[in-house]
């Protein structure tokens, strides 16, 4: 069984590449993210987990992680990609992703609308929301990803 982490960070970056997993590999080393293997998680934080803007994983860990992307190769493109998380008046919080071909700001409205449809679902109050996004205009082949890595 994984111990249940007990830090978690957002995060949120573009990047180009020469190719869609090189474009993905550095929009991960430009979140700071790059250097560690993610494990895709769903959408809980868990209760009592505290934000660390300046958290350090050692390279090489298997991170629990929250995150969207996307890779476009149509050049003048905008993509985004944005992460947040909506703190329940209970002890835990949610966690949404989106990434696609808009902008920015309509990425972190649909995060928005997500994270208070999350809560209506389950019944609880949204008391407070963090929200970090990315907008990026391809040139030849872009990445945008958001992500929230939890740690111990």
């Amino acid at each position: 069984m994984l111990p249940t982490p007990r830090k978690y960070f957002l995060t949120a970056a573009g990047a180009e590449g020469k190719d869609t997993l090189t474009a993905f590999d550095k929009a991960l080393l430009n979140a700071g993210i790059g250097n560690i293997n993610l494990i895709r998680v769903s959408s809980i934080l868990p209760p009592g987990a505290e934000y660390d803007s300046g958290l350090f994983i050692p390279a090489g860990s298997l991170v629990p992680t929250a995150y969207g992307y996307t890779i476009s190769q149509n050049s003048g493109e905008r993509i985004s990609a944005a992460i947040g998380v909506g703190f329940a008046s209970t002890s835990f919080g949610v966690i949404m992703e989106f990434a696609g071909i808009c902008s920015e700001e309509e990425a972190r409205d649909r995060i928005k609308n997500m994270l208070s449809e999350a809560m209506i679902n389950r019944g609880v109050e949204i008391v407070d929301m963090r929200i970090v996004s990315i907008e990026h205009t391809v040139e030849r082949i872009g990445c945008v990803l958001a992500a929230a890595p939890m740690w111990y």
